[in-house]
């Protein structure tokens, strides 16, 4: 695993930038400050295809996650999923360690430590005191230390080190410990789900879809899922794909007819019809409001 240079690829058509990792790489760790000429990059709309958590050490930032808006001073924790389009804004004196993985990096075996090691990623900002920013700083520093290393075996150890590091931010993010239940088929089935919807949302759109990619019938991963999750399945999966949609009509230079197709709808009539009753607005609508508020 060799240390890798970012990587910032514009697409062509779409008001939105992938930050990809050269190679492929699945890990990168690296640093920031507010002074360096790509940060300017990074105040573009851009989105990750892996997590990443990126610890504040110094300055302030202001931050736009899925049209949530932050903004933090140091110390601090930023949590982001796959997929979330976010831009950022440091100020100069601005110092931060950012650490990026795939959601292959942490093999399954690792993620099953906990029932839902990905909800920890949907906190966003989270500020820090003194002595949760020295918790986060010792276990960066060891993670840093191994990927600058050419030790055998490193990458296992960063992976035993990450997960233990992803653990200790959802206890600073999440106190009350509702994402650590203890393990059990349902808590797995929830995960799988949730893993597979994030990444056929664009083509599957329904509870049966899911259902028989994980074996089960449609009846009991719904139930299964709203009993964990406080939400039903379709209702996830609804969720998920008005998102995507509200971040292209928000970021992105596609019609209405390009995203209906996009996320696999028959028609933009259609797309119109679920666009409203899951947001309330029509897409037009939604566009043209959510540019005048941010822009």
């Amino acid at each position: 695993m060799e240390v890798l240079e970012r990587v910032v690829t514009r697409i062509s058509d779409v008001q939105v930038y992938n930050c990809d990792y050269a190679d492929g790489a699945n890990f990168f760790m690296g640093e920031w400050n507010g002074s360096e000429v790509c940060v300017g990059d990074m105040n573009v709309p851009h989105r990750h295809n892996g997590y990443s958590i990126d610890i504040l050490i110094k300055g302030r930032i202001r931050q736009s996650i899925d049209f949530k808006h932050y903004d933090m001073e140091a110390p601090a924790l930023m949590l982001m999923e796959p997929n979330q389009v976010h831009q950022h804004e440091m100020s100069e004196d601005a110092e931060l360690i950012n650490i990026y993985f795939t959601n292959d990096f942490l093999v399954p075996e690792m993620q099953g430590v906990v029932s839902c090691w990905r909800c920890v990623f949907s906190s966003g900002m989270v500020p820090l005191n003194h002595e949760q920013l020295e918790e986060v700083l010792a276990y960066a520093d060891l993670i840093r230390k191994e990927y600058n290393s050419s030790k055998l075996r490193k990458e296992a150890i960063i992976r035993n080190l990450l997960n233990a590091f992803v653990i200790a931010c959802g206890r600073i993010s999440e106190p009350t410990g509702n994402w650590m239940n203890a393990e059990s088929s349902q808590y797995n089935m929830a995960r799988q789900f949730k893993i597979l919807v994030d990444q056929h949302f664009h083509e599957k759109a329904q509870v049966s879809d899911y259902a028989e990619m994980l074996y089960v019938s449609p009846g009991h991963l719904n139930d299964t899922v709203k009993a964990l999750l406080g939400r039903n399945a379709k209702f996830i999966i609804d969720e998920k794909r008005t998102m995507e949609a509200k971040r292209l009509l928000y970021w992105g230079e596609h019609s209405i007819k390009q995203i209906a197709a996009q996320l696999n709808f028959e028609d933009d009539a259609y797309f119109n019809r679920f666009f409203k009753k899951h947001s309330g607005f029509t897409p037009a609508s939604f566009q043209k409001s959510i540019r005048e508020k941010y822009n």
